[in-house]
């Protein structure tokens, strides 16, 4: 696409519609305030086959508490910006991280277990609902564990761990059965950002704390499925009954 930075009007419909659908889900997202059609045309190879064809383009307003992604503090570190990455994450975590004490020396701990956590709380969401966001980079996954940059995504019919919403996608990447580990991969691409700002101490005990991103991620991922089958209390058989169900599904 050369960069364009266009958007299709096509595109700008459905990433309207979604988040705002999402929103509803009770999903963290970002929002959609307008969509103004523009008078540019936007030239477009929809299906990545050759055949490119002129399209209406547009502009979509959308809006979120933060638009800062792992991206941002990972560009900071990887080009020696110390300085510049410890003022935007103390910026970060006193604007939207109120529990975190900023005179607290493990703040930045503090602060990578929380996006952890929220993150395996917000992956879990989409997988509730059957959404795939379509490319899982770090530069599309929210320091604020929002959904935010509303691609290729797409919405699953019938269950399929192999479901692929972008054409581009070859490999299968980002299939929705991977966004879980997608996610780790991000997070730990934040870990190797923050380790700079970190004493040894801090370090281990930050590997430690990456370490149990499966198990959170694992554990809201089961009760959002009990809630939706709405098994009450603990019972051993649960989990198999949610993977019995869904892998019924995927040959329904």
């Amino acid at each position: 696409r050369s960069g364009d930075g266009r958007a299709v009007l096509r595109s700008s419909v459905r990433e309207f519609l979604c988040s705002e659908a999402m929103h509803y889900l009770g999903i963290p997202t970002s929002r959609a305030a307008s969509l103004v059609v523009s008078d540019d045309d936007v030239w477009r190879d929809q299906f990545y086959n050759g055949n490119v064809k002129k399209e209406r383009g547009a502009v979509v307003l959308r809006l979120a508490k933060s638009w800062f992604r792992i991206g941002s503090l990972e560009i900071l570190a990887h080009s020696g910006e110390l300085d510049l990455e410890r003022r935007l994450l103390d910026f970060i975590i006193q604007e939207h991280f109120p529990s975190i004490a900023m005179n607290d020396s493990d703040r930045y701990l503090e602060f990578f277990s929380t996006v952890i956590s929220e993150t395996a709380n917000l992956i879990a969401l989409w997988m509730s609902v059957g959404f795939a966001h379509g490319v899982c980079n770090t530069d599309n996954f929210s320091l604020l564990s929002i959904t935010i940059d509303y691609g290729p995504f797409g919405f699953m019919d019938s269950y399929d761990p192999n479901f692929v919403p972008n054409t581009s996608d070859d490999e299968g990447r980002y299939k929705i059965g991977n966004q879980a580990n997608v996610g780790l991969f991000n997070l730990s691409k934040l870990l190797q950002a923050l380790k700079p700002l970190l004493d040894p101490r801090q370090k281990q005990l930050a590997s430690q704390i990456l370490e149990g991103y499966g198990e959170r991620y694992y554990s809201r991922f089961t009760e959002l499925f009990k809630t939706k089958l709405g098994l009450l209390g603990e019972d051993g058989d649960d989990n198999y009954l949610i993977a019995f169900l869904l892998r019924v599904s995927l040959f329904w």
